[in-house]
């Protein structure tokens, strides 16, 4: 008997022992299974395909369009000011009996070298279109003189207004001046004298001289002569500006 609770007392710590080491259902199985879902749903979404924005229309074509416009408006403005002013000058014709008055005539003239290329030139005479001039195919640049207006023109002041364009076409040590653009405007008021004849040349020059920085040289003058009209007989009218 004493023996049997000997063995019962040995027994007894090693079975607890083998209770302890024993393998106990996990808990934290289900607790990283409900990580993963969370995971799964912050995992990154496939980018998707977006249509880029349209791009914005060419731009040349519109300019291209209001500058013909432009163009077409102006000319129209001429000729209603040459009407205008021939209706004056019949008007008069009918009160006086004769047809008196002054004659003018106008040109542009290019001075400047070949470092600087006009590309635009736009004259107004009084206010009101004259002649706007682009250079397309290099005929512009190339033109040394180009009439403008020549006719019977009214006694008194006028005022020629001048927009030149010139880009610059630099070579040698000069490169640097292809990526400028000079622009030069400028009015003048000259008279037109009863029963006399004025020229009146505009004239793009380079001003200063070599110690001019290249990009202060492009300028404007204005070169007046008056003489008696000796012009008595005239097959056909002239045009005719006016106030």
């Amino acid at each position: 008997m004493r023996k049997a609770l000997f063995y019962a007392c040995l027994l007894a710590p090693v079975s607890g022992l083998a209770q302890d080491q024993g393998v106990t259902p996990s808990t934290e199985a289900p607790a990283s299974e409900a990580e993963a879902a969370p995971a799964a749903a912050e995992a990154p979404a496939e980018p998707e395909a977006t249509t880029p924005p349209p791009t914005s229309a060419p731009e040349q074509g519109y300019d291209v369009k209001v500058r013909d416009l432009e163009e077409k408006v102006n000319q129209l403005k001429m000729r209603i000011y040459q009407s205008k002013a021939r209706l004056v000058r019949l008007q008069e014709a009918v009160l006086h009996g004769v047809v008196s008055g002054a004659r003018a005539r106008i040109v542009h003239r290019n001075e400047m070298s070949g470092l600087f290329r006009l590309q635009e030139a736009h004259y107004f005479l009084d206010g009101a279109p004259l002649k706007q001039m682009t250079d397309v195919d290099g005929n512009l640049a190339k033109a040394e003189e180009l009439e403008l207006f020549q006719g019977q023109i009214v006694p008194g002041n006028h005022q020629i207004s001048v927009n030149l364009v010139y880009s610059g076409n630099g070579y040698g040590i000069f490169t640097y001046l292809r990526g400028y653009r000079f622009k030069i405007r400028s009015s003048y008021t000259f008279s037109a004298e009863e029963g006399k004849f004025t020229e009146l040349k505009v004239v793009g020059f380079e001003s200063g001289g070599i110690t001019t920085d290249l990009k202060d040289r492009p300028t404007i003058r204005y070169d007046v002569e008056v003489r008696k009209d000796s012009a008595k007989e005239r097959k056909a009218p002239e045009p005719i500006a006016g106030n």
